[in-house]
């Protein structure tokens, strides 16, 4: 790992600590303008200062945050489809890497869709982009996206988190588990927590402490922050 790859990665997950609380507003770009997300930075400037990093796309990072923020950003860089499209696994590379470093990103995050129809396709594209990752120093996290047929069980989600190690990410999004510590044991390569859909305040937050008690590195959430009542 280049000294520049460690940099950034230390600004996502910090080194005094070894955790994250990443917010991701990422959403727009298969939900549109989901609850809570409708005007993007009037939700992103109240919350901003108490997150570790942020997840937009290019679109909303160059129009809602402020050039200004000292907030590391991760830029989701994958894409291609929507809820009303065939098959939200349908994915490509919508942002390259040059962009990326153009917007001064720390990170660059992608889904990948392990037993979907394009599994193959999703795990190239993961494949790919580390290549970049690794040529100019920025790590990638792989977002393990669960479609509605895929059981959020221990087995599965550790045969996922496990494949994104291999194939060379340097952080996994994926889903709290019961038997959560057999995913750890299974990835050498720190986890963040995804929120999924909002939850009530308390089962959010017992979630975030189930999750880091049992080994995960920090917490990647979205509608359960912006769309709670008092996001800050």
């Amino acid at each position: 790992m280049t000294w520049g790859l460690k940099n950034r990665l230390s600004r996502i997950i910090k080194p005094e600590t070894g955790r994250t609380v990443m917010l991701a507003i990422d959403h727009g770009y298969f939900l549109g303008p989901t609850t809570g997300l409708e005007v993007p930075s009037k939700t992103i400037a109240p919350i901003i200062p108490f997150a570790d990093a942020l997840m937009p796309t290019r679109g909303v990072l160059r129009t809602s945050v402020e050039a200004t923020t000292s907030t590391p950003i991760v830029l989701r860089v994958s894409g291609g489809n929507s809820i009303v499209g065939s098959d939200l696994s349908n994915e490509g590379i919508t942002t390259s890497m040059e962009e990326a470093i153009r917007l001064n990103a720390a990170g660059v995050a992608l889904s990948i869709y392990v037993g979907s129809e394009y599994e193959h396709q999703t795990l190239m594209n993961l494949s790919r982009l580390v290549d970049k990752g690794e040529r100019y120093g920025m790590p990638v996290l792989a977002v393990t996206a669960v479609g509605k047929e895929m059981a959020r069980d221990t087995r599965y989600l550790a045969l996922c988190c496990r494949i994104a190690a291999e194939l060379g990410a340097h952080f996994v999004k994926t889903y709290y588990c019961e038997d959560f510590e057999k995913v750890v044991t299974g990835c050498p390569v720190p986890l963040v927590i995804a929120g999924g859909k909002k939850l009530p305040e308390k089962e959010a937050l017992q979630l975030t402490y189930d999750a880091i008690v049992h080994g995960a590195t920090g917490v990647d959430m979205g509608r359960n922050i912006f769309q709670s009542a008092h996001p800050v």
